[in-house]
């Protein structure tokens, strides 16, 4: 028996005859009792008595045509859950990022996303760059969005993308109004650092140093929106992210620190693990988020 078969028999049991079952597969009346024959052959017993031009289900139809349905119901239930895959309505994506990202990066890419796959489950949590490669390397995570330096061999990168770092300043200080900042014109001002094991940090120590300045650290502080905290306030200048600023609205000013410092960060994935579905179509859409952004341009991989 093969299911061309069993799906004329159970036309024909749902609709009464064989006519009928005819016009519900779109096939001629002969054909569905050739179908039915052959069935019957196969089973071993008759399934429809025929009697004065009509055919009633046998006792034994009325028992097999329970099978059939459920069987049939499987296959159904095995075509919407395909159905569900294909359009991502059993889908989830588990992300982890480094705090910056999330202040603007993220919301705008996961509401484009879900806005075009709204079954999607997300689960996003806010991480140290160290913890986000940490959860991707053991693959607890589809996809992390941090700094890193290290060469893992169970992380992959897939793309980088680079920000110039900022001063951000309380919009009264007296630097606010200028063009641009340079250690030089730091030298006697006040500064909130970021903690000294911080990639910015470094950064930020060195090109004092390069240029013969002793910074005036005021306050270290931890993390960056705490740094900003704090400098909108009026305690002191500090060099962070172009990002974290944005959260302050008027209560922060930001200027161009020179020279340049970089702030980069990576979007990573667990290393000989394909992407799903979700992850990558969340990955394209990030990648256009990113673009359109005039403060950050991709590295060349």
């Amino acid at each position: 028996m093969n299911q061309r078969q069993l799906q004329a028999f159970l036309m024909v049991m749902r609709h009464g005859s064989i006519t009928a079952a005819a016009h519900a597969l779109n096939i001629s009346q002969p054909a569905v009792s050739r179908l039915i024959a052959d069935l019957e052959e196969s089973a071993g017993f008759s399934l429809l008595e025929r009697q004065g031009g009509k055919a009633r289900p046998t006792p034994e139809a009325r028992e097999f045509i329970q099978e059939v349905e459920r069987m049939f119901y499987s296959l159904d239930r095995m075509a919407q859950v395909a159905r569900e895959i294909k359009d991502l309505r059993r889908a989830s994506l588990q992300i982890a990022t480094m705090p910056m990202v999330t202040f603007d990066i993220v919301p705008r890419a996961l509401d484009a996303f879900l806005a075009a796959h709204p079954g999607v489950k997300i689960t996003h949590n806010v991480h140290t760059s160290d913890r986000i490669v940490d959860l991707v390397s053991s693959q607890q995570i589809d996809l992390g969005i941090g700094q890193t330096r290290a060469d893992r061999r169970d992380v992959e990168i897939l793309a980088s993308f680079r920000m110039l770092c900022v001063c951000a300043l309380a919009p009264d200080h007296p630097l606010a109004g200028r063009a641009e900042l340079t250690p030089a014109d730091l030298a006697d001002t006040p500064l909130v650092a970021l903690a000294h094991h911080t990639m910015t940090a470094n950064y930020v120590t060195r090109s004092f140093a390069e240029a013969r300045v002793a910074p005036n650290i005021a306050v270290e502080s931890q993390p960056s929106y705490s740094a900003c905290g704090l400098a909108a306030v009026g305690l002191g200048v500090t060099i962070v992210d172009p990002l974290t600023p944005l959260v302050f609205g008027e209560r922060l000013k930001t200027v161009p620190f020179k020279p340049d410092i970089p702030f980069d960060f990576h979007v990573l994935k667990p290393a000989e693990q394909p992407l799903t579905r979700a992850a990558r179509l969340f990955c394209d859409v990030l990648f256009e988020v990113l673009d359109n952004m005039r403060e950050a341009r991709q590295l060349p991989s």
